[in-house]
């Protein structure tokens, strides 16, 4: 008879794999629970993402769109990524056997692009909570905010707008514990086992890099800031303690020049600070160039040849004056705009893009030498203070940053630099396109428009050997007709004028253009029209445009752009039927010669030898060198001294010295060949 206890031992013996049979199969129901919590939670990530980019950003349009922006920074990057993170995720679940192996691989795959796209959300949070908190202060907006939130997501309850915006730091910091409780029930010898290790060991340091990056740019938001502050607030700031670190700084730099300490090399930072100041150096010097070229264009609109009075009624002058009308009210204001809005605007804010990395390289170099101090003293004395400490994490945290994100920026701005020239070449191209179609249907009714181009080229050239023998015939006869472009002399300075004539010779006399207020303690005071002799055409310091001159009466400086040579020419006696201006015969006069009280004769016309300003409705404005038609060579007392005349359809009196007669030139202008 067997022994009752003879099946204990067998039965104890199958205890333990009963027992491992068990654990593994609990592991494994853990790691499928591990696994649909992953899969489920990202699916409802990824919902409430796509609320926040649509329904929440879409009510919240009330806002300014640089709030929305900084609200909800780069979500729409993190959405992409998501989705076909979880589009892998759910594409594992048809691979049961392998599904764990499969989602280490894909965390693997998405690790780097994680970082990529929640570094920058992560820096930009703690500005969404700015908003947030600046929202709070105002009941109405706030109410309205978190209505909106409440429709939406629910769930929110009292947090709101601030619910919302944390979600995707919540999930970037989840990925590593769903990974670590995935891991904690997977067999150590499953070959699943080193991917899900890896993968987690990456998803710690995608955090860990997160985080160093947003202390990064909390450290270079500090130093990028441009503050205009005054003389006054800058040496507000100025302390024993500022002086005490500029004063170290400077100690170091000029041991380093000398030798006595070595230099910290960064070639790699070197290279990158060397193309970012040439990137800038191009930014500059196009801004210049295009504020130059606004400027000449400014001034080419303000010439208006179409609205100059033209004595040729009818044919090509009509047409051109049109044709120059249509170009510059439609084509050029428009090129003029487009201009402003799509390359000086965009380059303007590609300038102030520049200024804070600018300032963060200038504060490196602040920042490098007290690294290199701290350095030194640590090697010496083997310990530092904790602000000694903190300088040295300072320089290191400025320079990765700056050796991380220099390249990508350089990169950027060379982008958007050649975008912004393309786009001015383009506009140069519409300019002229434009501008020929619409001068095709102009020049379709020039006469020269049947003309062959060599024999256009021909009769242009000829035309204008014509017109320029006519034009330098005129100039003679004008000259002629017409003393020198000098001032009147201004009432009472003929005694003043012939005391300097007479003491200087008439080589250094010269008269002021426009008046002139002296600011200086030597300089003079002097009206337009005045005479003065020049003493020597330079200061003390031997500036060419101040001179020195005697006015008859007192000596001092004055700007010489503001004189003229006075051309002392000889009196003669008036023509028969002449107005004289001086009855002093003895006196020197720059006066023209006065038109006579009779008619002008055919061959000669009448202009303007001075320019005119109508002070009264009575009178009439002139120009020098204006054409002039004469009704009457005095006015309705019979003073010679006024004249009415007609100018340009309109009726006035001027002053009868103002006027000069000379020969009339030859008709000219165009001559089509039959």
């Amino acid at each position: 008879m067997a022994d009752p206890g003879t099946d204990n031992p067998s039965s104890r013996s199958e205890s333990p794999s009963q027992e491992g049979g068990g654990s593994e199969d609990k592991l494994l129901l853990h790691q499928r629970l591990a696994i649909r919590e992953l899969i489920d939670t990202e699916d409802s990530y990824l919902h409430l993402l796509r609320l926040c980019a649509s329904d929440i950003r879409s009510g919240l349009q009330q806002l300014p769109q640089g709030d929305l922006d900084i609200l909800f920074s780069n979500i729409n990057d993190i959405i992409q990524v998501s989705s076909r993170f979880l589009r892998g995720l759910q594409e594992t679940a048809s691979q049961e056997e392998e599904q764990v192996q499969l989602i280490g691989n894909l965390f693997l795959q998405f690790h780097e692009e994680f970082e990529q796209v929640y570094k920058v959300y992560c820096a930009n949070y703690d500005q969404a909570l700015l908003l947030v908190n600046a929202y709070r202060k105002e009941p109405e907006l706030q109410q309205e905010i978190q209505g909106i939130i409440e429709a939406v997501v629910p769930q929110a309850g009292p947090s709101g707008l601030s619910f919302v915006l944390v979600i995707p730091l919540q999930r970037i910091t989840k990925y590593p514990l769903l990974l670590q409780k995935i891991l904690e029930n997977t067999l150590p010898s499953a070959s699943a086992y080193p991917v899900l290790q890896r993968a987690t060991s990456a998803l710690q340091d995608v955090n860990s890099n997160i985080n160093e990056y947003k202390m990064r740019k909390e450290v270079a938001s500090k130093y990028t800031k441009v503050e205009q502050l005054s003389l006054r607030e800058r040496l507000a700031r100025i302390n024993t303690h500022t002086l005490s670190k500029k004063t170290t700084r400077l100690s170091h730099m000029l041991k380093q020049e000398a030798g006595l300490v070595p230099r910290t090399e960064d070639k790699e930072f070197d290279g990158l600070e060397e193309r970012f100041q040439w990137v800038l150096l191009c930014v500059t010097e196009l801004k210049s160039n295009m504020a130059a070229y606004l400027e000449n264009l400014e001034a080419f609109l303000r010439f208006r040849p179409h609205e100059c009075g033209v004595d040729i009624p009818g044919g090509p002058a009509e047409q051109y004056s049109s044709l120059a009308r249509d170009l510059q009210h439609e084509v050029f204001m428009e090129f003029k705009q487009r201009l402003e809005g799509l390359v000086w605007q965009p380059l303007c804010s590609l300038a102030s893009v520049l200024v804070g990395p600018q300032n963060l390289i200038k504060k490196r170099q602040d920042k490098l030498l007290d690294f290199e101090r701290v350095e030194e003293k640590l090697l010496e004395a083997g310990t530092i203070t904790y602000e000694e400490e903190a300088s040295r994490h300072t320089y290191q945290a400025l320079n990765s940053l700056l050796v991380a994100e220099l390249p990508q920026l350089n990169q950027l701005v060379m982008q958007w630099l050649g975008q912004i020239v393309r786009t001015f070449v383009a506009l140069q191209k519409d300019l002229a396109d434009q501008a020929l179609q619409k001068a095709e249907s102009s020049m379709a009714q020039l006469p020269h428009q049947h003309i062959s181009e060599p024999d256009f080229r021909k009769l242009l050239e000829d035309t204008l050997d014509r017109t320029s023998g006519q034009l330098h015939s005129f100039r003679e006869s004008l000259e002629k007709a017409l003393p020198p472009t000098t001032q009147p002399l201004l009432p009472g300075s003929e005694r003043q004028m012939q005391a300097l004539l007479s003491r200087y010779g008439p080589e250094k006399l010269y008269q002021v253009t426009s008046s002139i207020n002296g600011t200086g303690t030597l300089d003079l005071t002097l009206l337009r029209g005045q005479i003065v002799a020049l003493l020597q055409n330079k200061d003390t310091k031997g500036n060419r445009s101040r001179w020195l001159v005697d006015t008859g009466g007192h000596r001092g400086y004055v700007p010489a752009g503001k004189l003229q040579q006075y051309h002392v020419v000889p009196s003669e006696k008036e023509p028969r039927g002449q107005v004289g201006l001086l009855e002093d015969s003895g006196l020197l006069t720059p006066e023209p010669t006065q038109v006579p009280v009779s008619a002008a004769p055919a061959v000669t016309q009448v202009v303007a030898a001075y320019p005119f300003v109508a002070r009264s409705s009575y009178e009439v404005s002139l120009q020098a060198g204006q054409h002039v038609k004469i009704l009457e060579a005095q006015d309705k007392k019979g003073n010679p001294e006024w004249s009415l005349v007609e100018v340009n359809g309109q009726r006035g009196y001027v002053p009868s010295s103002f006027l000069a007669t000379i020969p009339s030139p030859a008709p000219w202008g165009w001559s089509l060949p039959s």
